[in-house]
């Protein structure tokens, strides 16, 4: 049986005025691509607490993260030997309440805000591309997007 790396990822989003969602992304530090800040599971930690660490350490975003996924997304991570490992990416939404200036991997990343409909565009995985898609739709029917939505 092949190995499968678990990890989660932070969905970092704002609201306007009219309701219209942004999501913030970040480069990789290898590929430069437009990714989700994203991580291992870490111990004693639960998931979204994980994936709330990733968004302040990758982006910098502060803010309230939902306790519920908004989907998962499979890709294959390149690791230091060159071999690859199938992961799994659990998504949890979170509502962007302040962007630090200085945060801790400001000097290996660039962080900017997209539509989801233009963040569906930049990502390479199709999980990813799908459920950012969702988001542009129909954001408010998603159960951990409402759950974040009304905290703010």
């Amino acid at each position: 049986m092949k190995r499968r790396g678990e990890q989660i990822a932070a969905l970092p989003i704002r609201c306007d005025e009219k309701g219209k969602i942004s999501v913030l992304m970040v480069t990789s530090r290898e590929t430069k691509r437009w990714v989700l800040p994203k991580g291992w599971i870490m111990d004693n930690k639960k998931p979204w607490a994980a994936a709330e660490i990733e968004a302040l350490e990758e982006a910098g975003a502060e803010g309230f993260i939902a306790d519920e996924e908004l989907g998962i997304y499979h890709y294959d991570k390149v690791l230091d030997d060159k071999k690859t490992l199938r992961c799994r990416v659990r998504v949890y939404p979170m509502m962007v309440k302040k962007l630090k200036r200085n945060w801790k991997e400001r000097d290996e990343r660039k962080r900017h805000w997209f539509t989801p409909k233009a963040a569906a565009k930049r990502v390479h995985e199709p999980e990813l591309s799908e459920l950012l898609l969702k988001l542009d739709k129909k954001p408010h029917k998603e159960p951990s997007v409402k759950m974040v939505l009304k905290a703010s």
